[in-house]
């Protein structure tokens, strides 16, 4: 059996991109975005699956050319391999996980347009 991960806010890493990284197994990981409003990024493509849930502000997901706007409570998923960009409409809380785990293997790097 692992040992389980408790992970506080003050202790968690902060990637290349701005996330923090949270708990994180061998098969998912979790990491929290907290972002200004900002216009759609690159579209861009991962090798690993997205969940994700927006705590506080508005986003716009563009997914395969089709845009959701989402609010505080709604929730989404990219799945790996799917082209998409986001835009921040009002500054945002978000909490994701991914699956493998976003932060191995340079699955997590920033593409051209981020960071």
């Amino acid at each position: 059996m692992d040992i389980p991960q408790v992970i506080s806010k003050q202790a968690a890493e902060t990637g290349e991109m701005g996330q923090e990284y949270l708990a994180t197994g061998k098969q998912v990981s979790m990491r929290r975005w907290e972002q200004a409003a900002s216009e759609f990024g690159e579209t861009h493509c991962r090798e690993y699956e997205t969940v994700g849930m927006l705590i506080s502000g508005i986003l716009e997901l563009d997914l395969d050319g089709q845009t959701a706007t989402l609010g505080a409570g709604d929730s989404w998923l990219v799945p790996e391999g799917a082209s998409h960009r986001y835009r921040i409409v009002e500054a945002v809380v978000a909490i994701e996980a991914t699956s493998p785990p976003a932060r191995f293997n340079n699955r997590d790097e920033p593409t051209s347009g981020e960071a």
